[in-house]
C-alpha cells in the first residue's frame, strides 16, 4: 500500500509468495526470502504462473533468479586473511578445517574420528567422509573411500558434500556395491550454518539424485526430452513410524526407496499405497536454460571506497522453459518446447534443472551443436 509502481518491495519471510505475486501484478520490483526450501519452491511456481498470465494479457514482467545463500556462507566460512604470514595461514586453515568437520558431523549426528583416514566420522557402523568446503566431491574421493572400506572390511559408507562431480550416480554406487560397500552420497544442506537448527537436530541431509536427458537438434532449433530421474532416498525409522501410527490415521513415509502412504484402519490393519510408481513421479518441477554459461553471476563489493563487480565463479540459470505440477493439475510434460538459436554451426550449452517432490534440485548440463 505504501509503494509506487517501479518501487522495490521486500518480504524476508515470503511463505507461499503472496507479497511477491501482488508486487509483480502491480508493477513493483521485489525480493523474497525464506529459510524453508518448500516456501521458495512454492513461491517460484506461483511467480511463474503470475508471469504466464501477465504474458497472456500482454502486460510487462521481469525475469527472476533464485539464489542459494548457503554458498556465500561457505565462502565466508572458508575465508582466510591474505595478510597473515604463511605459518599463520596454515595454522588457521587447519583450525577452520576442524571447525568445518565438527559442524557437519554434529549436524549429521555423527562422532568425529581421527585415526581412520580417509574417514572423518562414524555413525553407528557407518563411516563418513565429509567433502571439501569449496569444491565438489570427485570420483577420486569416492574411490579412495570405497577402497579403504574394502581394505578395512567396512560395509557402510556415507559421503557428504555440498556439490558432487557429474556422473557419480548411479555408476559409482553400483560399483561400490560390487565391492561389498553400501555407498550413500548425501547433500550437505545450507541449514548446517543455522546454529539453532543444528542444536535442535532439525538439519536434514538428502540423497544425491541423477537425471538423464536427451537433446534434439534440427537446424538451429533444439528441444530437450527428460528420459530418466533416479533418487535413493531412505528413512531408517520407517518400521517405527508405522508401529506408532494410530488407528484411523495415515502417514506418508519413505520405504525401500519409494514414497508410501501408510494407513491404519479402526481395527489396526495396515495398508500401504505406493505413491512413486515410476521415475517421473519423483519430479515436481523441471526447467531448461538453453544457453547456459552466458550469464555470469557477479556480486558488487565496496573496496577502499570504490564499488566493483566481482565474478563469483557461478552462472545464472534462466528458466527459459519449465513444466511443473500444481494441486489442480498433477500432469508433467516430459519434453520441452523448441528453442531457436541465433546462429548455425555453433556449440551451445543446455542446462536442465529438476526439482523433486522433497524440494531438492539436480542439474544436468549438455552441449549441442546447431
Amino acid at each position: 500500500m505504501s509503494s509506487n509502481t517501479g518501487d522495490l518491495v521486500a518480504d524476508f519471510f515470503c511463505g507461499s509468495g503472496t507479497t511477491l505475486a501482488v508486487a509483480e501484478k502491480l508493477g513493483r520490483k521485489w525480493i523474497g526470502c525464506d529459510l524453508g526450501r518448500f516456501a521458495i519452491h512454492t513461491s517460484r511456481k506461483r511467480m511463474i504462473d503470475v508471469q504466464r498470465q501477465l504474458k497472456q494479457d500482454g502486460k510487462p514482467y521481469r525475469a527472476f533468479e533464485i539464489l542459494n545463500l548457503g554458498k556465500y556462507e561457505r565462502q565466508y566460512f572458508s575465508g582466510i586473511n591474505p595478510n597473515l604470514s604463511e605459518e599463520e595461514k596454515v595454522k588457521l586453515s587447519i583450525q577452520k578445517e576442524e571447525q568445518y568437520l565438527h559442524l557437519i558431523l554434529q549436524a549429521y549426528k555423527a562422532e568425529r574420528v581421527l585415526q581412520m583416514q580417509p574417514f572423518h566420522g562414524r555413525r553407528g557402523k557407518t563411516v563418513i567422509v565429509v567433502g571439501p568446503l569449496d569444491a565438489p566431491v570427485t570420483q577420486a574421493i569416492v574411490h579412495e573411500a570405497v577402497d579403504a572400506c574394502k581394505k578395512q572390511q567396512i560395509s557402510k559408507l556415507d559421503i557428504l558434500g555440498f556439490d558432487f562431480e557429474m556422473g557419480l550416480l548411479p555408476y559409482e554406487v553400483d560399483k561400490a556395491r560390487e565391492k561389498g560397500v553400501r555407498l550413500q552420497l548425501q547433500y550437505i544442506p545450507r541449514d548446517v550454518f543455522d546454529k539453532r537448527a543444528v542444536e535442535k537436530g532439525q538439519v536434514t541431509f538428502y540423497d544425491v539424485a541423477y537425471v538423464e536427458i536427451k537433446p534434439h537438434v534440427e537446424g538451429t532449433k533444439a528441444w530437450v526430452e527428460l528420459t530418466d530421474f533416479g533418487v535413493f532416498y531412505r528413512q531408517d525409522d520407517d518400521a517405527e513410524k508405522i508401529k506408532k501410527l494410530k488407528n484411523n490415521s495415515s502417514k506418508v513415509i519413505v520405504k525401500e526407496g519409494r514414497v508410501v502412504k501408510v494407513s491404519k484402519d479402526k481395527h489396526g490393519v495396515v495398508n500401504e499405497d505406493v505413491l512413486t510408481k515410476q521415475w517421473s513421479d519423483w519430479i515436481d518441477y523441471w526447467a531448461v536454460d538453453f544457453d547456459f554459461f552466458t550469464r555470469a553471476e557477479t556480486v558488487r563489493i565496496l573496496e577502499n571506497g570504490v564499488e566493483r563487480d566481482v565474478f563469483t565463479g557461478n552462472y545464472l540459470f534462466e528458466n527459459e522453459w519449465q513444466s511443473f505440477r500444481t494441486r489442480k493439475d498433477r500432469s508433467l510434460e516430459m519434453q520441452s518446447a523448441a528453442y531457436e538459436y541465433p546462429h548455425a554451426g555453433r556449440t551451445y550449452t543446455i542446462a536442465v534443472k529438476v526439482i523433486d517432490i522433497f524440494g531438492n534440485d539436480t542439474t544436468k548440463v549438455v552441449e549441442v551443436k546447431t
